[in-house]
């Protein structure tokens, strides 16, 4: 993958895939292909097969989904399952029936066993029952990195799936109906400090624990994996430690600022109670993360403060341009 080469970033409006536009661009690759939603809609077979057909497209990031926490999973999971196995099966038969060179699936840490043993290890992919509260959406990425090995050993292509861990950075979802826990945290605690709010509930118990990676270097990682890596089996991206969602809560108040109280509702749920990933293997082709995560938390605020819209436009109901859409 040269400067000239035709790449395509689907999913560019989203978290992960603004992030890689950014990072392209930066580097200097200059045949940069997107599509927003309105201009494609990734569920739609034909369309998508006629933007590969009419761009010959050499390299795809595919970081197009509909990702959303554990309330969007519970509430919606038809969404969840039906346009995340229509836009990865559109996307990589596409890849592979126009001759595209390599392509990168992103998964999700959520496609392991709910009571995985930890840390996680690439094969303990399919040992267990999945987490119930994001089932669906775990079932769609699993189908599509089953897919991607499928093309390659069926018809030789060079499609690799990495398993993020969760993710957090520029252009996160904070819609509190819709977002993941860290963004959402941001928002609860900014808002609380200033509507002097007394206090903040959290979901659960705040005693699970999750790993949490900047998004900025998860995309150093995927250009280093399209470098480096050539493998069908699937690749774990982390940053080797976690946090309890309480001691989360912690941090977060105290790089906001706020001075009132947690509160911690036990009748929500919690999820899955520990999602470690071992990062040895990309580790040892020579990659690991560098930014530490209060330092990430206290960059997304900064972000979040200058350029969200729910407070600028003092908007309490969910967002109608969804981030979490991602495509």
């Amino acid at each position: 993958m040269d400067k000239n080469s035709i790449i395509y970033v689907a999913g560019h409006r989203g978290l992960v895939g603004s992030a890689i536009m950014r990072k392209l661009q930066t580097l200097g690759y200059t045949n940069i292909i997107t599509r927003s939603s309105q201009e494609l809609d990734l569920r739609n077979q034909k369309n998508v097969e006629l933007l590969f057909k009419e761009n010959s497209i050499e390299f795809v990031f595919l970081a197009a989904a509909k990702v959303g926490g554990i309330k969007a999973n519970s509430v919606y999971p038809a969404n969840f399952l039906y346009d995340n196995l229509m836009i990865q099966t559109n996307v990589i038969h596409s890849a592979y029936k126009y001759g595209v060179k390599k392509l990168l699936f992103l998964g999700s840490s959520c496609i392991y066993p709910k009571l995985c043993p930890q840390p996680i290890k690439e094969e303990y992919l399919l040992t267990g029952a999945l987490e119930p509260t994001n089932d669906a959406y775990a079932i769609a990425k699993i189908a599509g990195i089953k897919l991607c090995q499928a093309y390659n050993k069926q018809y030789g292509t060079n499609f690799i799936s990495c398993m993020p861990t969760n993710l957090y950075g520029p252009h996160d979802n904070f819609d509190l109906e819709n977002s993941h826990v860290l963004p959402a945290l941001i928002r609860k605690f900014y808002m609380a400090k200033r509507e002097s709010n007394p206090s903040v509930t959290v979901w659960g118990t705040g005693t699970s624990y999750r790993e949490f990676l900047h998004v900025d270097d998860l995309t150093n990682a995927l250009l280093f994996l399209m470098r480096k890596y050539n493998e069908t089996e699937i690749i774990n991206i982390g940053t080797g430690s976690d946090i309890s969602i309480a001691n989360l809560a912690i941090m977060i108040k105290n790089i906001v600022g706020y001075t009132g109280n947690i509160i911690f509702d036990v009748t929500k749920p919690d999820g899955t109670p520990k999602k470690l990933l071992t990062i040895d293997k990309i580790k040892q082709l020579g990659w690991a993360p560098k930014i530490p995560l209060s330092k990430g938390i206290t960059q997304i605020l900064s972000w979040y403060i200058k350029n969200n819209i729910f407070e600028k436009k003092n908007q309490n109901t969910p967002s109608t341009n969804y981030f979490e859409k991602g495509w």
